[in-house]
């Protein structure tokens, strides 16, 4: 892994538009559009992770999609659950040159680990960014 903490790769993979996320401890984060709307981002993000978080086969939590990133090394998987995305560094997986389906499958299982015990590593508003 390059000198960039998980922290900056993934600050790197945001659009700089947003600037009201929340990390949690698997690299899955949440994005929200407006952040004054929310009487209480941690117990709202908490919230989210636990109802769009965990994966259940065969239900839309189960499907995913891709994003290649130019900005920084690493992928992101999306799925369920709106502005909800999972970061995934190509040192985490074994092959290297994985297909997306090894790193949709990999982002879907970090996701899905903060679903089921969502811990909350960071928080970034316009304010503190």
């Amino acid at each position: 892994m390059n000198n960039l903490s998980i922290l900056e790769h993934i600050k790197l993979a945001i659009n700089p538009k947003f600037q009201d996320w929340i990390l949690f401890k698997n690299d899955t984060y949440i994005i929200f559009d407006d952040i004054s709307v929310v009487e209480n981002v941690q117990d709202e993000a908490i919230k989210l992770m636990e109802e769009f978080g965990p994966v259940f086969a065969g239900g839309p939590a189960g499907d995913f999609n891709i994003i290649h990133l130019n900005s920084t090394e690493g992928w992101l998987v999306s799925g369920h659950g709106y502005g909800m995305y999972t970061y995934v560094h190509p040192s985490e997986l074994d092959n290297e040159t994985p297909n997306d389906l090894e790193i949709g499958l990999y982002g879907r299982s970090k996701r899905n680990l903060d679903g089921e015990n969502p811990e909350i590593v960071h928080i970034n508003t316009s304010n503190n960014s």
